[in-house]
């Protein structure tokens, strides 16, 4: 997870305050272009801290996620972490993350033994 500094975290301040909000409003409130604003959005949902809610597929309408609003708990931690994207899902993605994959290797028939 590779974020733009100050901007990203700009934005997700602002959906956190104010709320969901196209990209128009976005950069008058950030104080950065929009056409900033509109390259950053979607690489932001590409990485999980906004989503594109509708009524309409091409509305531009943005809110924060729950892993936006925990990058901004952590973001002053974002230049020191050596990965900041498991800093902010915390241990319990990491967890699930290994219990899937026992999971998958049980659904394959292979045992931790195999590896031995």
């Amino acid at each position: 997870m590779k974020l733009r500094q100050p901007t990203d975290f700009l934005i997700l301040e602002e959906l956190e305050d104010k709320g969901r909000n196209v990209a128009t409003n976005l950069a008058a409130h950030t104080g950065k272009s929009r056409k900033n604003i509109n390259t950053r959005l979607p690489v932001l949902e590409d990485y999980g801290l906004v989503r594109k809610i509708g009524p309409a597929e091409r509305s531009g309408l943005y809110e924060i996620t729950s892993l936006g609003k925990a990058a901004l708990v952590y973001r002053d931690q974002y230049d020191e972490a050596d990965d900041f994207e498991a800093l902010i899902e915390g241990p319990s993605a990491e967890a699930d993350n290994e219990h899937g994959n026992s999971q998958a290797s049980f659904a394959r028939g292979e045992s931790e033994d195999d590896d031995e």
